[in-house]
């Protein structure tokens, strides 16, 4: 009894700590990628009457992937549109109707449809407020799949960051986690320029924990500002979509070797943060990018031209290395396919690389 006292009588004082430090005992709510992105848009559509959603499917099927189940029966057929088989057309149509003051939500079943569509993306929605002096805004979003899913063959896999990320006039977004998807798809809904937002097939039955805050119906993330996901002394690795995850996990195991990796989900590919990566590669010296695209003119080039146009080449302790998929055609077997795109241990070996390295030394070896 005296023990069971003494038990009970700490575990009050713990409670009672609790309460006057502010630690919270509730455990984390749990989200998939999926559900993240339906909340979403459930919430922009009953918050703003001009917000509708169209594609492919998104109604009667409740979509290829089922993120907008549920929505045709609460907003009713006005407000989620099944489209034909047409990206052209329904591309144009929801840049159209962003141009009247509507604020469309169109859906690509894959971005590898989308090029279909891309003379409405680029040449309309990216371009008229340009052409028009800023008097003609363009509130719309594209978004969809992006990037390789599992065996789906060549023409259904690539990745179109550093395609849209090209283009000015567009903001691209590329979501990882639970919380990007719903802060980063509401902040795109609400923005007034055209956004695309590359999500990732994988990733949608992903489980996320998340915090009250990102659940609040308010609640929005920055375009254009990255996230520290793990921080580290060693090595900076930058990724972003499904490339942060296998970048957390190679960073899990390089930390049982003892080195401490800092891993940054870009969110974001334009505008780019280009201030995170650079204060991260100052405090660590080395740079890792990871990304599932081809590596010519890829996001990686794009981060390591920046670098050295800027004064934190000269925090450079060894060359940047970059970890991307397969300069080829993405093959269908699957033994193939997970050799072409970037793996853990991939990012292990290229943060082993960075390491193992400095920069007269390569530059001795390139002699």
């Amino acid at each position: 009894m005296q023990r069971g006292g003494k038990f009970l009588e700490g575990a009050l004082r713990r409670g009672s700590l609790a309460r006057s430090t502010g630690i919270a005992r509730r455990a984390m709510a749990s989200m998939t990628g999926r559900d993240a992105l339906n909340s979403a848009l459930d919430e922009e559509l009953a918050r703003d009457s001009r917000v509708f959603v169209l594609g492919e499917e998104v109604a009667s099927y409740e979509g290829a992937y089922k993120v907008t189940k549920g929505l045709l029966k609460k907003y009713g057929e006005d407000r989620v549109v099944d489209t034909p088989i047409t990206e052209a057309g329904f591309s144009g149509l929801a840049t159209g109707a962003a141009f009247y003051g509507l604020k469309p939500v169109c859906e690509f079943m894959t971005f590898n449809f989308a090029m279909q569509g891309i003379d409405q993306i680029v040449n309309s929605a990216a371009k008229t407020l340009y052409m028009s002096s800023g008097d003609i805004k363009c509130p719309v979003v594209f978004r969809g799949p992006n990037g390789a899913s599992a065996g789906v063959g060549a023409q259904h896999s690539q990745c179109f960051a550093a395609w849209y990320g090209s283009v000015p006039g567009l903001k691209v977004i590329t979501p990882y986690d639970a919380e990007d998807n719903r802060g980063l798809l509401k902040a795109a809904i609400r923005d007034n320029n055209p956004v695309i937002f590359l999500e990732n097939e994988i990733m949608y039955g992903k489980t996320f924990e998340v915090d009250d805050a990102v659940l609040d119906p308010e609640f929005t993330l920055p375009i254009g500002k990255a996230k520290i996901m793990r921080e580290g002394k060693d090595a900076t690795v930058v990724g972003y979509a499904r490339s942060v995850d296998s970048s957390l996990i190679a960073a899990e195991e390089l930390a049982k070797e003892g080195i401490s990796v800092e891993v940054i989900n870009l969110r974001t590919i334009r505008p780019m943060d280009y201030e995170t990566i650079f204060k991260s590669l100052k405090k660590t010296g080395r740079l890792i990018t990871v990304e599932e695209g081809w590596p010519q003119s890829g996001i990686g080039a794009e981060i390591g031209a920046a670098v050295l146009e800027s004064e934190a080449m000269f925090f450079l302790d060894a060359p940047l290395v970059r970890v991307t998929g397969a300069d080829l055609p993405t093959p269908y077997a699957k033994n193939l396919e997970d050799l072409a795109f970037p793996q853990a241990q991939d990012v292990v070996q290229g943060v082993k690389n960075a390491l193992g390295q400095t920069i007269a030394s390569a530059a001795a070896t390139t002699i």
